[in-house]
């Protein structure tokens, strides 16, 4: 799904879902040029909290499908909002770390908001242990977001 398809916030999620794993190019179409993404936990591993722009979404993410091998979501549970402009889900993540070869397990909880068939705000939290441990420290995983 590409986001001229994406009506809503429910679709762009669903196809937030499904590109980022492997194609960060068509995933960044997904956002509208002043997009936010937050991460609410972040700040204790040393790691932007905030990203402002598609660029600055872009650097942070544009080396996920390298680092988080064979990532896939499973268990996807959708909440539906009265806001066609607002979406929830839960998902769980597995992927393999290719720097360190480790097992990455993680349980996520988003929330899309939409604008103009578009994400203008993406919130994604989860537990920064995992990501730890997969990638070998946080020193590590910095490296990996473009955060060092």
């Amino acid at each position: 799904m590409t986001a001229t398809h994406a009506r809503d916030a429910a679709h762009l999620l669903d196809a937030h879902l499904e590109l980022i794993p492997s194609d960060i190019g068509r995933w960044l179409e997904l956002f509208t040029d002043d997009a936010v993404v937050e991460f609410p936990y972040a700040a204790g591993l040393g790691l932007p909290e905030r990203l402002e722009g598609r660029e600055a979404i872009r650097q942070y993410f544009m080396d996920t499908p390298k680092h988080f091998l064979g990532l896939t979501f499973t268990n996807v549970r959708r909440y539906h909002t009265t806001e066609p402009d607002i979406a929830l889900a839960e998902a769980h993540g597995s992927a393999t770390i290719a720097a360190t070869g480790s097992t990455y397990e993680q349980d996520y909880v988003m929330l899309v908001k939409a604008r103009n068939g578009r994400i203008s705000l993406y919130r994604e939290y989860w537990n920064p242990v995992p990501g730890l441990r997969a990638f070998g420290g946080e020193q590590n995983l910095r490296k990996a977001v473009n955060a060092s």
